[in-house]
């Protein structure tokens, strides 16, 4: 017998979300990054009756519904009942009634485009390889960039239908709908594909940006596909959640980092100070927790329950979010002196302090509100007029150097060079 049919078997199981369990030390189970014991309270029958009942009267009592919800979602939000929540907070369907298109138009039109590639919405790896080929024809025949014409909207190009093919591949690898090759996970994977597409076509300014994979892929284990679809394009438009988050140029991205940094500064000043000292900017882990809005936290449990607020009470929550995990890890952060050991810390949370248990009540008593963020964007904004009208003074009194040249990729807080990060 082959030492291969003995081994045993690397996935033990799925837990109660969704999420791969690994066989102790075998290679995935060391790479994880993932607890699977979770403290996300039993919802009793009587509440879950009164979230149904709440739920099925959303239209004719919006107001009263949204008074009851925050002591509802302190109770914890039954699994089964979250998308229609969602759906209900985010009046995503209104956004596809006052839409000019159906979400099946956007799919046909883009099962149009692929069948003149050569490739479909299953196969991932196969679509990798003939789209980089396309990519590659398209250029050397008319040494522009792949952009073509559909009858009704733009068509995606080549570059952009290949990136959502790659990130659709690393999204959530582990989960039981986007993982391996069986049937369920090429649909999964086939799903996510047809949404990030959709939505390229939907909004053809922003099309499709690194990050927007894993906000489509929380919606979908949530949600029926064209539901999921709607409620992206909510979340991505609308002022009070996600709108500019995505842009290519992450203008916004870079503002919210630097509002979070003068949050840090009045909320926490020794961390702040401890931070500047290290020269460890927000934007730094900043930009990784706002575009995945947290789903790279090791508690699931705790994910959602962050979700279930942000989709309630919108961008506030996201910054409340961030300074309440900083808060929880401010001892450990304090004691560190090393950039090198500090950072990771912040790109991956600790268990510990992920915890349902630990992080959803701290959550619940750090408050953010948008007065708050209004002031500390007035700073920022007099900040950065100060500075542009200081290196428009030194512009006037000589040549320009080469850092002038490069003024646009410094980040105003200091003058050093801001991440080159692209979409």
């Amino acid at each position: 017998m082959s030492s291969r049919s003995t081994e045993k078997p690397c996935v033990l199981g799925f837990d109660q979300f969704g999420f791969a369990v690994f066989r102790r030390h075998c290679d995935k189970w060391k790479q994880e990054h993932r607890s699977h014991e979770y403290s996300y309270p039993n919802v009793s029958a009587s509440k879950l009756e009164s979230w149904q009942k709440m739920l099925s009267n959303w239209n004719e009592a919006g107001a009263s519904c949204m008074e009851k919800i925050h002591v509802f979602l302190e109770d914890g939000v039954p699994i089964k009942l979250r998308g229609r929540l969602w759906k209900c907070l985010l009046g995503s369907d209104l956004a596809k009634q006052s839409s000019s298109h159906t979400y099946q138009e956007y799919v046909e039109e883009l099962r149009s485009q692929l069948a003149r590639l050569g490739v479909n919405e299953y196969g991932v790896q196969v679509a990798i390889s003939t789209l980089e080929n396309a990519d590659k024809e398209k250029a050397v025949t008319d040494g522009t960039a792949p952009n073509l014409t559909a009858n009704r909207n733009p068509e995606i190009t080549i570059e952009t239908l290949r990136q959502i093919v790659l990130d659709v591949e690393r999204s959530f690898p582990t989960h039981c709908s986007l993982m391996g090759k069986n049937p369920e996970a090429k649909e999964g994977q086939a799903k996510l594909f047809r949404i990030l597409s959709a939505y390229a076509k939907y909004n053809p300014q922003i099309g499709y940006c690194q990050g927007m994979s894993y906000i489509a892929a929380m919606l979908l284990m949530n949600m029926q596909e064209e539901d999921a679809f709607w409620a992206l394009v909510v979340l991505l438009e609308k002022p009070k959640y996600l709108a500019g988050f995505y842009e290519h140029s992450l203008d916004t991205i870079q503002r919210h980092a630097k509002i979070f940094q003068q949050l840090l500064k009045h909320r926490m000043p020794c961390l702040w100070q401890h931070m500047e000292n290290l020269e460890v900017a927000p934007l730094l882990f900043i930009t990784t927790w706002f575009l995945t809005l947290f789903t790279s936290l090791p508690c699931w449990d705790s994910v959602l329950a962050i979700w279930d607020l942000i989709i309630l009470d919108g961008i506030n929550v996201i910054f409340s979010t961030g300074l309440c995990i900083l808060q929880l890890l401010e001892p450990r952060l304090l004691a560190m002196s090393d950039v090198s050991v500090l950072l990771p810390t912040l790109l991956r949370i600790p268990v510990d302090v992920s915890r349902y248990n630990v992080l959803v009540p701290a959550l619940w008593v750090t408050k953010v509100h948008k007065w708050e963020l209004d002031c500390m964007q007035s700073v920022v904004l007099e900040e950065e007029e100060e500075a542009l009208l200081s290196s428009a003074t030194v512009v006037r009194q000589q040549p320009p150097t080469l850092t002038q040249l490069l003024l646009p990729l410094y980040d105003g807080t200091g003058g050093r060079l801001r991440p080159l990060i692209g979409c």
